[in-house]
């Protein structure tokens, strides 16, 4: 008998917590889906030197000068220093896809979680609104007045 009393709270408390974890977790895929951020790393040759997601790099001191502007000097050397940014976008746009759906298909998704989450539902008691109810009184009796006989 203490099952049957501990099992309804026990099953009321657990889709509690799992509506609470599942609205959590919906709501981080929502704002992780939405996050945009720049990773930025500076390479000296073929080496990573420095990575950065907040601000610019640290550089390693071997940038080329800019060369002076004199019309007669055209020698320039390539820089070994490179710069590069990975930028990951997030959207830009949340839109609902429930307007793909067609109206029978809403009411059989709507019936199915319905009777899904009907399962986890804890049996109620049998409290009948019966058990106060008493039948008439008999003043006839009905299966004599209604009997046929076969001659």
């Amino acid at each position: 008998m203490k099952f049957k009393v501990f099992f309804p709270s026990f099953a009321t408390q657990m889709k509690e917590l799992f509506r609470k974890i599942s609205s959590i977790v919906m709501a981080l895929i929502v704002v992780l889906s939405t996050l945009s951020f720049t990773v930025e790393a500076h390479y000296c040759g073929d080496t990573l030197v420095d990575s950065s997601l907040f601000k610019s790099p640290d550089s390693c001191g071997m940038e080329m000068q800019s060369p002076p502007k004199d019309e007669g000097c055209a020698i320039s050397k390539k820089d070994c220093c490179k710069d590069e940014q990975l930028l990951l976008e997030g959207q830009s746009e949340l839109k609902s896809s429930s307007d793909k759906l067609t109206t029978a298909q809403e009411g059989f998704l709507i019936s199915f979680v319905y009777t899904y989450l009907d399962l986890f539902e804890a049996p109620e008691e049998n409290d009948s609104d019966y058990l106060a109810y008493r039948p008439p009184l008999v003043t006839h009796r009905i299966y004599k007045l209604v009997e046929s006989y076969l001659i």
